[in-house]
């Protein structure tokens, strides 16, 4: 399936949820980018119903409860919308590397360019004048982000491109040009890389996405590389990065019950009066703080103060990011609608 067609498809899910109405093809062919069209233009219209005829068909095979139906006995058009009870999905428990997995999805979702058009189609909807459901799509535009870097480079792995772009090292102060083929962007142990043949050292190479100053800028036409066959990234990340010698202890407070994936990694668990404590070994504050954020209220950071900061800052940022994504949905002032409008982790921590 395109991307093209993928984006269509996850914002007419995200339309049809929102909405506690039935609403009729015309309706979604003004809100759902990918559907736009001119009505007067038979052939246009035509290319349209069979679009959308298509989208139906691909959305109930995937086993989406698309409804049928109308709003009111004066509608003569049906309309369309998904039932949440019959889409929503049970709690499913996810032992610690599914749970990384499903986070390394959230962090492409958001750079995949599918949050912003669904956050447009839901403000053309309320301009619109229709009904929105605030909670409908909760959890569907994630607020974890990554490097600056990420979408630059895996757009040049896709398109074979060299790039050049200026590298910081720990050792080092002043950042250094360097020029890379990349062959991809992996992720090993919560931190994002790119693997390719640097073409100053004549040798493969490894570079950790957050010490990338800058902007990353293209160098010659795409496909003027092709990447070796059967080239194992993460073991290749792995062993540069070598084994990490987890020297420091965190202690968290866990409510009873809860936090399976923090008890299981914990070197002592102990009952106390607010909930059990337990004690982690890490090597990195950073990514354990991350981990541990992403387990809610549940998890409550008590030390070390750079895990605790960590933490904070964490938080800070998902809160941060939150507020803006709020603020770009905050529906327009009541009045008459134009027919046309184009308008537009609960976590503790002691």
């Amino acid at each position: 399936m395109s991307r093209t067609r993928t984006e269509r498809l996850v914002n007419l899910v995200i339309c049809l949820l929102s909405t506690r109405r039935f609403l009729t093809a015309s309706q979604i062919a003004l809100t759902v980018p990918g559907y736009e069209h001119d009505p007067g233009d038979p052939r246009d219209h035509e290319a349209f119903q069979r679009k959308f005829e298509r989208d139906k068909a691909e959305l109930r095979e995937l086993g989406v409860p698309l409804e049928t139906g109308t709003s009111s006995v004066l509608d003569a058009e049906p309309g369309y919308r998904i039932a949440r009870r019959d889409y929503a999905l049970p709690d499913i428990p996810l032992e610690p590397d599914e749970a990384a997995a499903v986070g390394i999805a959230a962090r492409l979702w958001r750079h995949a360019g599918l949050a912003a058009a669904a956050s447009s189609g839901l403000a053309k909807l309320r301009a619109a004048g229709v009904d929105v459901d605030p909670d409908a799509t909760l959890g569907v535009e994630p607020v974890v982000t990554v490097d600056a870097a990420f979408e630059p480079l895996t757009a040049a792995v896709r398109h074979r491109v060299a790039v050049t772009f200026d590298y910081r090292t720990p050792e080092d102060d002043a950042a250094a040009t360097r020029r890379l083929q990349p062959w991809g962007v992996v992720c090993w142990r919560g931190r994002w890389y790119v693997v390719g043949h640097d073409l100053d050292r004549g040798a493969e190479r490894c570079f950790r996405l957050s010490r990338i100053v800058g902007t990353v800028r293209r160098l010659g036409r795409p496909g003027a590389f092709a990447p070796p066959e059967n080239v194992d990234l993460i073991r290749y990340v792995a062993n540069w990065s070598g084994p990490a010698e987890r020297t420091g202890r965190a202690t968290v407070r866990i409510r009873p019950g809860r936090g399976a994936g923090v008890r299981r990694w914990a070197e002592q668990v102990r009952s106390g009066e607010d909930g059990d404590v337990a004690v982690l070994r890490y090597s990195d504050p950073e990514g354990l703080a991350s981990w541990l954020v992403g387990y809610g209220a549940d998890v409550v950071v008590l030390d070390p103060p750079e895990v605790r900061d960590a933490a904070v800052a964490r938080l800070r940022r998902i809160v941060a990011v939150h507020d803006e994504a709020s603020r770009r949905q905050v529906p327009p002032p009541a009045g008459p609608a134009e027919p046309r409008h184009d308008g537009a982790a609960k976590a503790g921590v002691a």
